[in-house]
This record gives C-alpha cells, sequence and structure tokens, in this order.
C-alpha cells in the first residue's frame, strides 16, 4: 500500500460515483487544490479523513487503501456473508421446527383434555 495507490482508489472511487472533484472537495469540506493532492498522492491522507471518504463512498476503509483484489479482508467479508446466510437458513428452519412442536403440544394437550 502506498499513497499514489490510495489516492488513485480514491479517485476511481470518485469516478464511480460519478462526481467531480469539485463535489467532492464540497463533500468532505477541502478545497479544490488540496482535495486534487490526496488524490495524486502528495498529500498523506490521516485516518479521521480516511474515514469520512469510506462513509461518503459507501466502502470500508480497506477498500480505499487497497487496490480492487488486492485488499486483505475481501475474502474475508464473502465467508462472513456465506456464514451469515448460513446462520439465517438455520434459524428459519430452527423456526419452524419451534412451529411444529407447538403444534403437537396444543395438539396433544388437546387430545389429553378431551380424554
Amino acid at each position: 500500500m502506498n499513497m499514489k495507490n490510495v489516492g488513485k482508489n480514491i479517485r476511481r472511487l470518485r469516478q464511480k460515483k460519478g462526481w467531480t472533484l469539485v463535489q467532492i472537495a464540497n463533500k468532505v469540506q477541502v478545497s479544490v487544490p488540496a482535495f486534487s493532492k490526496i488524490e495524486t498522492g502528495p498529500t498523506d491522507i490521516n485516518m479521521s479523513r480516511l474515514k469520512q471518504l469510506a462513509e461518503i463512498f459507501e466502502v470500508s476503509i480497506m477498500d480505499i487503501l487497497y487496490d480492487v483484489g488486492e485488499n486483505p479482508q475481501e475474502g474475508l467479508i464473502q465467508e462472513t456473508n456465506e456464514l451469515k446466510k448460513q446462520i439465517l437458513e438455520k434459524d428459519a428452519t430452527v423456526n419452524m421446527l419451534q412451529k411444529k412442536l407447538i403444534d403437537l403440544y396444543e395438539e396433544v394437550s388437546k387430545k389429553s383434555a378431551a380424554q
């Protein structure tokens, strides 16, 4: 990771949103020349600015720091999303089984009360 790549990633994200330098500079409340220096690499970016840009671009800080496909967290994010999906499926199964158990309990209770 180097600052030039970070700047290129910021430019790529800005262009992906279709924003001009003026628009993004206004969003982060800096001058256009100051933001241009962030994109071209001469100005190092601090953590609070990284966090602000990540929120504006709706990405993780890691997506700004690393090039596409280079982010060490991408694999973890995909794995986490798959695990969340599996948990939701298991949760749906548990809910269905709980409902069946309640229905059976009520059925047994009615039969016991009728006898």
